[in-house]
């Protein structure tokens, strides 16, 4: 089942992000890396910057997928996007993805890691196409708050409302 998350599910989803986070290490460049890869203090500060979670609840285990949305000015960024590493390859972040885009009015951007490629191929499955360099750089320095080395090894992909979008004319900004 899929719902909103509380208050009192801060704790589950910090474990959850930790956990599938550690697909990243020795992948991701080290200078990346951190242990615990988000600490409670930047979840906090990340849910008082707008991001909202929903979670994947499984009756007995309780959540073990957590996929959050933030709004920022004319789109809505998909954010922190985990499943515990238990739960891989079970359906919940598709499960989790699909149900946030069906409640997006507006076009959806994600950033990842490059060196992430199964999470870059998970979004390309689902309709998301990379975007270029040059308009990855300009989407993370205005839409994220993130340093330059982490835009310098991310990748940004794309919905089709975007696409369609920037199709259509030049991107003002």
């Amino acid at each position: 089942m899929i719902r909103r998350c509380a208050a009192a599910d801060f704790d589950r989803i910090l474990a959850i992000i930790n956990d599938a986070a550690q697909a990243y290490r020795g992948i991701i460049p080290d200078d990346r890396w951190k242990d615990p890869y988000m600490p409670a203090e930047e979840l906090a500060d990340e849910i008082a910057a707008g991001i909202g979670f929903d979670g994947y609840e499984i009756d007995g285990t309780g959540l073990v997928g957590v996929m959050g949305v933030q709004p920022v000015e004319d789109v809505t960024l998909i954010r922190h996007a985990y499943v515990a590493t238990a739960h891989r390859r079970s359906g919940v972040g598709s499960a989790l993805l699909e149900g946030l885009l069906a409640r997006q009015d507006r076009p959806v951007l994600i950033g990842t890691w490059a060196a992430a490629e199964w999470a870059v191929a998970f979004y390309r499955r689902h309709g998301f196409q990379t975007v270029p360099d040059p308009e990855k750089t300009r989407l993370l320095r205005r839409y994220w708050t993130v340093p330059e080395r982490q835009i310098e090894t991310s990748v940004v992909l794309a919905d089709a409302r975007w696409r369609a979008r920037t199709a259509t004319g030049p991107e003002s900004g």
